[in-house]
């Protein structure tokens, strides 16, 4: 049996129970966040890219639910493909087994059916007949309205996330490239094998040309007979433009993007880009007017694709436009919802501290819920060379710091899917390993540089940071599993917005926080507005603190866009209007220290615009 999540397929979109999902956090942090929220109806996604975790988890599980497990060696052909696609499958059968207990319980209290009820928005229709049942007296009627609830109840959808540009490719014994052996196209593998259905893949940091290749000829995002998708595609964008590139580029390849999943450049957790100084208002304003344009310019490209036999008989698609990055009240969701029109957000950070819904250690756990602002930090902690959030005070900065004490900067690297330089050795190495530090720190030693200048640079090869076993370990330890080589050392990478929530939380506090039924956030939080304005004028403030000296014209340009582009958005925010007259207090918050921050801007870029003057050749 297959269990169908997000059922309803004659709709033209699968219903969603709720309208917030659980965004992919880190690698384990919501690696099994289906497992805890997927039968109340709450959608989330897994990072599917680390298969020696996944085998770990796989066999934990499949022992705690008496399910079969046989180990996958590292010596089988396609190994790691096999081991993501026996993960999913255990995810959906666990899910398959909650669903079918619970909807045989009983409308009690404290049990799970009434969990999922009570978990609703109270406007939603589901709810309405729920608390219908509940005010009943008539016996009949009651045990009809149980009867109509218990059919409609689905779980949250299992969508996985995939870093399009983690895509080393591999060689076999003889030296040959391993066709569809790099690391992206595998994990598409290892996802479009599996049994999940009416789930999506969501593919991050931006386009690469072999993966959409690969899914191109998979076949497994066509549409089924009822003109919908068993495997759905979702783009996470940070632009309009961006979005119709992507979607260009896959229509064309007779693939259609089911959801472009907003994110906002700097006010998010994990990795993070700064956008050009573009803010999140305009760049949601032009998505709602854009909106059946893009549907309509993408629909008319995959009608002349070489599947247009698959799309010709049906209407044009539909497409959903989510937001996330940085929500933290009901007040704002609703505005994402009702003003912006997005068809659904994405609440990140604050569930880190839902034991319920998250996977985070005691100790991480802890600090995430004294953290403040000094101790969140836009670090160059990745690897990856992208600017990075980072939670102070952990485990692995301890291990980390421990290392550069000892004369021994950098971390073993074992895993290597994020090896990318290839500055000293023939075969890309990680910029976090001890092999690339040491070999780098003795090239700054050749330098003869002055004492401040070679701290800096020595500071920035060692701040990198082993991402793929420090982003797994909090997984090893909340399941007591053998830990990475005895690499203990936990990181965590929340956004700006875990510093306005201070205590550990039930997914019922959550939920109803979400849904405006009660507050568990600082009330001194500013709006997720306000702190994207605040983040992007720090990110520009960081730029002009750079050597006069290392800018080019190039450079110059890019300040001078990127110093416009948030004049604009602010602007913007200034002439903004409310419809509703409960968005009055979000309004004015907003609105707070706008003209603060204009000021502070248009400052910065005189001040640097004066100091580069006179700089000769300048």
């Amino acid at each position: 049996m297959t269990l169908d999540l997000c059922q309803n397929k004659h709709m033209v979109l699968p219903d969603k129970i709720h309208s917030f999902h659980i965004p992919v956090m880190g690698i384990a942090f919501t690696l099994d966040t289906p497992i805890k929220v997927a039968r109340f109806g709450i959608s989330s996604a897994i990072s599917i890219m680390e298969d020696n975790l996944l085998e770990k988890i796989r066999e934990k599980y499949a022992t705690e639910y008496g399910l079969e497990f046989s180990p996958i060696s590292t010596k089988e052909e396609n190994y790691r493909s096999k081991r993501i696609t026996r993960y999913l499958d255990l995810v959906h059968d666990i899910i398959e087994k909650q669903l079918t207990k619970l909807k045989k319980e009983a409308f009690e209290p404290d049990s799970e059916i009434t969990k999922y009820f009570e978990l609703l928005n109270n406007n939603s229709a589901l709810s309405i007949v729920y608390y219908q049942m509940l005010q009943t007296n008539n016996k009949a009627e009651k045990l009809h309205l149980q009867n109509e609830l218990r059919n409609k109840i689905q779980p949250g959808c299992i969508d996985v996330n995939i870093m399009t540009k983690l895509d080393n490719v591999h060689y076999n014994k003889e030296g040959e490239l391993i066709k569809d052996g790099s690391d992206a196209v595998v994990a598409m593998k290892g996802y479009t094998d599996s049994k999940l259905k009416n789930s999506s893949v969501i593919l991050s940091a931006g386009m690469n040309p072999r993966l959409f290749n690969y899914m191109a000829e998979v076949g497994a995002f066509e549409p089924n007979e009822f003109g919908w998708f068993d495997k759905g595609v979702t783009i996470k964008v940070s632009n309009y433009r961006s979005a119709l590139i992507q979607g260009i580029m896959l229509a064309k390849k007779g693939i259609w993007v089911n959801e472009f999943r907003i994110e906002s450049g700097l006010n998010c957790g994990g990795h993070a880009f700064g956008s050009d100084g573009n803010l999140i208002g305009p760049i949601l304003e032009e998505f709602k007017c854009n909106k059946a344009t893009l549907k309509e310019t993408l629909y008319s490209l995959i009608t002349k694709s070489s599947k247009a036999a698959l799309f010709n008989n049906t209407e044009p698609l539909p497409i959903a436009i989510t937001f996330q990055g940085g929500i933290g009240s009901y007040e704002e969701d609703q505005v994402l919802l009702n003003k912006y029109h997005v068809d659904g957000t994405g609440w990140g950070s604050p569930f880190l501290l839902v034991p319920g819904a998250t996977t985070v250690d005691d100790e991480t756990l802890s600090l995430l819920t004294q953290a403040k602002e000094k101790d969140l930090v836009l670090s160059h902690n990745s690897p990856l060379g992208v600017r990075f959030h980072y939670l102070k005070g952990t485990s692995s900065e301890k291990e980390k710091f421990d290392r550069i004490e000892k004369g021994k900067p950098g971390s073993p690297c074992y895993e290597k899917f994020l090896v990318s330089n290839t500055e000293f050795t023939k075969e890309p190495i990680c910029t976090a390993s001890r092999t690339f530090q040491k070999k780098k720190i003795e090239q700054l030693q050749s330098l003869g540089l002055e004492d401040s200048e070679y701290r800096r640079q020595f500071d920035k090869i060692v701040a990198k940071e082993c991402l793929c076993i420090g982003l797994s370990n909090v997984a090893i330890k909340i399941h007591n599993l053998v830990p990475f080589k005895k690499l203990d050392g936990v990181n965590i990478c929340p956004g700006p917005n875990i510093a306005h929530f201070s205590s550990v939380m039930t997914l019922r506090q959550m939920v109803d926080h979400i849904y405006g039924r009660q507050s568990t956030a600082d009330v001194d939080r500013p709006s997720f507005i306000k702190k994207e304005i605040s983040v992007n004028v720090d990110f520009l403030a960081e730029m002009l603190e750079e050597k006069l000296e290392s800018f080019n014209q190039k450079r110059i340009d890019y300040v001078k866009a990127f110093h416009e582009n948030l004049l604009e958005g602010i602007q913007y925010y200034q002439n903004l209007k409310f419809d509703k007259p409960n968005f009055n207090e979000l309004s004015s918050r907003i609105l707070d220290g706008l003209d603060e921050a204009e000021t502070k801007i248009k400052r910065m870029l005189q001040g640097f615009l004066l100091q580069l003057n006179h700089v000769p050749n300048k």
